[in-house]
């Protein structure tokens, strides 16, 4: 379950989680994992089969927001710290930056940050294992891997060519 983490408070219930990122335009739901999947998601690696099961154990998943959200694609990233060049992969998106399009994750194993600066708030949203989170388009973020140093997530898109970071300095923004 996810956590947030803001200047004045942590919010560590579900229905509060909700409510906050929600007021943020940020959206998030919880959803369990297949047991049936456990063995390949325990591991620390997949190959490109192994995803592809994965991904195919998840269609359900996949049908039921392709037809709510619209999405038209998805694939699955797996982030840990035998990951050749990680840290230049993670480079790319632990600064603050947005996308043309919207950000989807589905975190099936493992755990991340999500930092967000809205409306002059800077916050923190801890993701892990069962975290659905959607980022709207042109919302400036920034994301690392945590202490664990491992994620999979399921990434979920309307348009592929909209997921290049532009990077904001964070000097000029207003924050409380």
């Amino acid at each position: 379950m996810a956590i947030v983490i803001r200047k004045t408070e942590t919010l560590n219930n579900t229905s509060q989680i909700k409510e906050f990122l929600n007021k943020k335009g940020l959206s998030y739901d919880s959803f369990a994992t297949p047991e049936s999947l456990q063995t390949l998601l325990n591991q620390k690696g997949l190959n490109d089969a192994e995803k592809e099961s994965v991904l195919t154990g998840l269609q359900y998943r996949f049908e039921e927001l392709k037809e709510k959200y619209h999405y038209q694609a998805r694939d699955l990233v797996v982030l840990h710290d035998e990951v050749p060049g990680i840290s230049d992969m993670l480079a790319k998106f632990d600064k603050l930056h947005y996308h043309t399009d919207e950000e989807v994750r589905y975190i099936i194993d493992g755990s991340g940050v999500f930092g967000f600066i809205i409306e002059g708030e800077k916050f923190e949203v801890h993701v892990a294992t069962g975290d659905f989170i959607s980022i709207p388009q042109n919302t400036n973020h920034w994301f690392t891997l945590d202490e664990k140093k491992r994620i999979k997530a399921v990434r979920y898109f309307k348009d592929n060519s909209g997921w290049v970071p532009v990077y904001v300095d964070e000097k000029l923004l207003s924050v409380n």
